[in-house]
């Protein structure tokens, strides 16, 4: 055992990713479920402060590193909370200590997200000259009234031109994260949206339905029954508007919530969709080698904690047994445009497989299956048949 965890054997063969989950925020989205913290959260405690947070990340992939036979790094994964808070200076810091510690392919893929209100042109030019290459911008919206909805705080403008500014400075490929299905929203509003999007000459839409989490400002205001959740067949219409007009763009589908024009699919996450192994650092992050998942103590001054006593700072961990990987091969799978080889499946999910087709829902290509634009709306539906005992 080191720290938590039990000894860990990476699988041969795929990708190996880093992800680093940067907990900071100024301030919170009502939608937000993400392990993340306001300065006012945190309490002015140093420990749980950026420096303190990149003190306690070196360290932690210094004992990564030890503890796995040296895998080469195919991509890297700067997620938050809001990573563009730490400033260019901070996010290079980060590669660094990645660089530091291991390998790092050339041609790798490395990302950060970003708030578009806190990145600039010089920003962007500092990214691209410590080696980041994607860059994913939070705009969800540009209408003010959802964003309102969505306690979300930028410019409606603001990300677009961000994307233009990053794409100037040289970054290879952007991504705009959309969400869809606001209390409030109109497909105009989405229209619009899209017509940012794609205007400012991205490569990458990523596009979500609004979810309502338990916990979350939103949940509490329709607990209240001051907004509705939006229906069913409002959130089909507008998944349909998205594709309609990303298709029209050239743009292809290459996972259910993800757009992409060729070459500008997101590779970091094809590797957890594909079943690749990654070590999570930082708060509440996940990692996944072999057959063993783990994740981090959440909050950044326990985090912090642990690895100035040199632990690692897991806080529990599971082994998946083969079923559990199984199940996880499918429904993981069937999201992507490249389909399920249809191999990994048994003689009764074969025989379901063969209903869902009939059904419509999905397609045999070559030996895969692959879900049809009705399937896609459908998707956690169809892994549920499949599956079922």
């Amino acid at each position: 055992m080191a720290g938590m965890l039990p000894d860990l054997t990476l699988t041969p063969g795929g990708q190996f990713g880093i992800y680093i989950h940067v907990p900071f925020c100024a301030t919170r989205c009502g939608y937000c479920d993400f392990n993340t913290y306001t300065p006012g959260e945190l309490g002015g405690a140093s420990a749980s402060g950026p420096a303190g947070w990149l003190d306690a990340l070196r360290t932690e992939l210094a004992l990564a590193a030890r503890l796995l036979p040296a895998p080469t790094v195919d991509t890297v994964f700067v997620g938050g909370g809001t990573p563009s808070l730490l400033g260019a200076t901070g996010l290079a810091d980060v590669l660094t200590a990645v660089r530091d510690n291991f390998a790092v392919a050339g041609g790798a893929e490395i990302t950060t997200e970003a708030n578009p209100e806190s990145t600039s042109p010089r920003f962007f030019d500092a990214l691209v000259a410590a080696g980041f290459t994607r860059v994913s911008l939070g705009m969800q919206s540009v209408a003010p009234a959802v964003l309102r909805i969505l306690d979300r705080v930028h410019s409606p403008g603001r990300a677009p031109a961000a994307a233009r500014e990053a794409l100037a400075a040289g970054v290879a490929h952007v991504n705009i994260d959309l969400i869809y299905g606001t209390p409030g929203e109109s497909d105009d509003d989405l229209d619009r949206s899209l017509d940012a999007a794609l205007g400012a000459g991205v490569d990458h839409v990523s596009a979500y339905a609004l979810t309502v989490e338990d916990g979350t400002a939103l949940a509490r205001r329709v607990r209240r029954g001051e907004i509705t959740p939006v229906d069913d067949d409002v959130l089909a219409r507008r998944y349909e508007l998205l594709d309609r007009r990303l298709t029209a763009a050239g743009f292809d589908w290459y996972e259910v919530s993800n757009w992409s024009r060729p070459g500008g699919e997101c590779r970091h996450n094809l590797g957890y969709w594909n079943g690749g192994q990654w070590w999570g650092a930082g708060p509440g992050a996940h990692g996944f080698v072999g057959d063993t998942r783990w994740w981090n103590v959440k909050h950044p001054s326990a985090y912090a904690d642990a690895l100035d006593e040199k632990r690692l700072p897991a806080t529990g961990f599971e082994i998946l047994d083969a079923a559990e990987r199984h199940t996880e091969e499918v429904l993981l799978g069937i999201r992507l445009r490249a389909g399920l080889p249809l191999e990994v499946l048994d003689a009764d999910e074969r025989d379901r497989a063969g209903d869902a087709i009939e059904q419509g829902l999905l397609q045999r290509v070559g030996d895969r299956l692959v879900l049809t634009d009705t399937g896609r709306l459908l998707a956690d539906g169809v892994v549920r048949a499949l599956l079922a005992d």
